[in-house]
């Protein structure tokens, strides 16, 4: 009897799951831990195992489809088993592009096949350039039906794939046959004012960017936030950088050299250093009681093209500056690739966010909560100073700022904490010692 596998439920906030991939075909033989498919989670894409040996008959959720935690998405069982799929809740697909009569794609794959195979061999290799453009089966078979060249149209659906009403956008606006466009030389391209940034789209939302949208909800709805901002002045850093990575550039990887330290990871050392000066600010708000964090488990803010992902440097107050520049530089690449764990983001007490690498130069972060603080960090920026012996000298002025819970903590302790930060990463050497 065929077993199924359901939507897991890969972290506390996940209530549906898109499968991203398909990693094994229907028909595929399945050995028990073989990674069959990847999984969006509200954080992250996780890997899904199969669980017991088989072959894999039915993939029930297609790529791209949202499902909701416990619905069926795949079915093992022993070859030529035939499977009914049970009654589960109501899938909702990404491709809101097309109607219900696409949902029979199973059926219009089949029949394209025996079409093509009554076609000549022209008509065999068009099918076969066709079939490399990312279009549902009903689309495929409209644009055939309505000689409107697939490659000429843009699709609206998951990953750019075309959908049924892309080809019927294309009819209507003339799209070329492609007959027509092998008869005509293309139009040489024109640029006009006024014209469009972007074709008008309703774009799905996917598990990542809605849960984060709930969530800075929540925080600015419930987390009263203060702002405060410092100047600092960097060039002192951005030496002390200069000279350690020269250094480090003329050491073998295997003695302890082959790494870049960049401006963020000085930044994330003293601020971890900082909270150990300010243990204040290591807080998070618990409803009826403030939790005060022994340790430093600090979150940093990593760009994605969905959004902003968080992987957390636990025990960041006891590691060396090095030790830091190796774990964010790693946690980095899994957020990348989505390969982070929800370990990996989890348990956070403080968090950075960097946009000086876009020269932003000052700019306030929302609380992460239910940490008490964010760290926002701007360029720096060359601007004439004062210096001590009261001259006007060019200075290096990075601009921070912290958005604070007013809940957990009050003015003064995030101006003690901006003042720790600011001796820190202006004497770059406090965080080494």
């Amino acid at each position: 009897m065929a077993t199924f596998i359901d939507m897991p439920k890969l972290s506390d906030t996940m209530t549906v799951g898109t499968v991203a991939n398909w990693l094994k075909n229907e028909g595929d033989a399945i050995e028990a831990g073989d990674v069959i498919a990847e999984i969006e989670t509200d954080k992250a894409t996780m890997e899904l195992e199969a669980f017991e040996d088989g072959i894999l008959l039915k993939q029930i959720a297609k790529a791209g489809e949202q499902v909701a935690i416990g619905a069926p998405i795949a079915a093992i069982g022993e070859e030529g088993e035939e499977v009914e799929v049970p009654d589960a809740p109501a899938a909702k697909s990404s491709d809101s592009g097309d109607s219900e009569d696409e949902k029979e794609e199973p059926k219009e794959e089949k029949s394209e096949k025996e079409e093509a195979s009554s076609e000549s061999a022209s008509s065999s290799t068009s099918s076969e350039s066709d079939s490399r453009i990312k279009a549902s089966p009903l689309a495929k078979k409209l644009a055939k039906a309505e000689g409107v060249d697939l490659a000429s149209i843009k699709g609206t659906g998951p990953n750019g794939r075309i959908v049924k009403q892309d080809v019927l956008d294309a009819k209507k606006s003339g799209g070329s046959s492609k007959t027509a466009a092998s008869e005509s030389k293309p139009a040489a391209s024109v640029t006009l004012p006024g014209l469009a940034i972007a074709e008008d789209a309703d774009l799905p939302v996917s598990s990542m960017r809605g849960v984060i949208a709930k969530r800075l909800v929540e925080s600015k709805n419930t987390a009263p936030h203060f702002y405060l901002q410092i100047e600092v002045n960097a060039a002192n850093l951005l030496a002390t950088r200069a000279k350690i990575n020269a250094d480090l550039a003329n050491v073998p990887a295997e003695h302890g050299g082959g790494i870049k330290l960049t401006v963020n990871d000085f930044i994330l050392k003293a601020s971890a250093e900082a909270l150990r000066r300010v243990p204040t600010m290591n807080r998070s708000w618990q409803g009826s009681s403030i939790r005060q964090n022994g340790s430093v488990n600090l979150a940093f803010g990593v760009a994605i093209e969905d959004g902003l992902l968080t992987p957390v440097i636990r025990n960041a107050e006891s590691k060396t500056l090095k030790q830091i520049a190796i774990e964010a530089k790693e946690l980095i690449g899994k957020a990348r690739n989505k390969k982070l764990s929800p370990a990996e983001m989890s348990d956070s007490t403080f968090t950075v966010t960097n946009l000086g690498m876009f020269g932003i130069s000052s700019f306030y972060g929302i609380i992460n909560t239910p940490n008490a603080g964010i760290l926002s960090v701007g360029a720096t920026e060359k601007k004439p100073i004062v210096n001590d012996a009261g001259e006007i000298v060019i200075g290096q002025m990075m601009t921070i700022g912290v958005s604070c819970d007013h809940r957990a903590v009050d003015g003064a302790v995030g101006a003690q904490y901006l003042q720790a930060l600011k001796t820190l990463l202006e004497t770059p050497a406090l965080s080494l010692i």
